[in-house]
């Protein structure tokens, strides 16, 4: 397994990892230039930060301090704002120890920064292990001011190959009982709804292309899968499976072990056909997908949802690992 990785906003640009046959090659969507990153994007790869996901109107109060952020999907602010940490330069060093090899990247985010209060200094490190193909992340942060902090990663796979077409084919298990309905401007409304009865049900093992064209209401707002799902966890902190994905073709599969309270499931909805990606391929829509380890989307204006609030004196500390396997 072999992953290549930027300081530019932390981007896993390529994951390398073998087929059931022993052949590798990559299966992370990606870009040759660098400017396409900080042009065309669409989060491919990056450190999402401070805030993942949604914050309806671009605006939350804290301790009684009413906040305003850019709304750059209006009518929302979208992971992090204008410049969220996916456009950051980060600091990296290399660490090499039996176990493996990890890649630190550092990133101090000022006072203010994207409207969000305090200087939060942040790590975040990518860790390969020997013998085994797993990508762990952890992520680690402090602040000397209250703020709100919620990091993920948003790498699209296809298990079949970059820029090899569609991921309607991939069969996908989410260890989840309900998930979060969103409105239609695509910010969760509050409800943690049963999956029972809906196309959004992956308990047992479903192929996306399977439902994903159905007229059921959420999928007709999202244009495909993008929603938080509620995971099974005993609230320990410790690391439990949140989803497998099988492609058959590859005979690869991918689980996502996390110790966050959710995942978001997105299968590409928004890949229009206007970037070209690392094989030379044209992306369009539902030929990549991401789960995104997570607290829940405009989580800072829902009460009710578990809190992603830091204070100084705490840590925040999350933990996520890409577990590749061949069936």
């Amino acid at each position: 397994m072999a992953v290549t990785a930027l300081t530019y906003g932390g981007v896993l640009q390529a994951i390398e990892v073998p087929d059931a046959a022993g052949n590798t090659i990559n299966v992370a969507l990606g870009f040759r230039r660098l400017e396409d990153y900080i042009s065309k994007s669409l989060y491919s790869g990056a450190i999402i930060g401070r805030v993942a996901s949604r914050v309806a109107n671009g605006t939350f109060v804290l301790d009684g301090v009413r906040y305003s952020l850019p709304v750059n999907d209006p009518p929302c602010s979208l992971h992090g704002g204008e410049r969220g940490f996916d456009k950051r330069l980060w600091t990296a060093t290399t660490e090499l120890d039996e176990d493996g090899v990890a890649l630190r990247l550092s990133y101090v985010s000022e006072d203010g920064e994207e409207g969000y209060p305090g200087t939060l200094d942040t790590s975040v490190v990518y860790q390969l292990f020997s013998g085994s193909n797993t990508l762990r992340m952890e992520y680690r942060a402090t602040t000397d001011r209250p703020t709100l902090v919620n990091l993920t990663n948003h790498t699209y796979f296809n298990l079949r190959g970059e820029g090899s077409g569609t991921i309607l084919d991939h069969d996908v298990q989410l260890f989840a009982d309900h998930f979060l309905p969103l409105g239609e401007d695509l910010i969760p409304t509050g409800e943690v709804s049963a999956l029972d009865g809906t196309p959004l049900d992956f308990r047992t093992p479903h192929r996306i292309g399977e439902r994903i064209r159905q007229g059921f209401e959420q999928l007709v707002i999202a244009q495909g899968y993008d929603h938080n799902y509620a995971l099974r966890r005993a609230g320990d902190g410790a690391l439990v499976l949140a989803a497998r994905v099988h492609e058959p073709h590859s005979g690869r599969a991918l689980e996502v072990w996390t110790t966050e309270p959710g995942v978001d499931f997105y299968t590409g909805n928004f890949l229009d056909g206007t970037r070209v990606g690392t094989s030379g391929s044209v992306y369009r829509q539902s030929e990549g997908f991401a789960i995104e380890p997570e607290h829940f989307s405009d989580s800072p204006n829902k009460p009710e949802f578990p809190s992603v609030v830091l204070r100084p004196g705490e840590v925040y500390e999350s933990c996520s690992e890409f577990r590749f396997l061949t069936a």
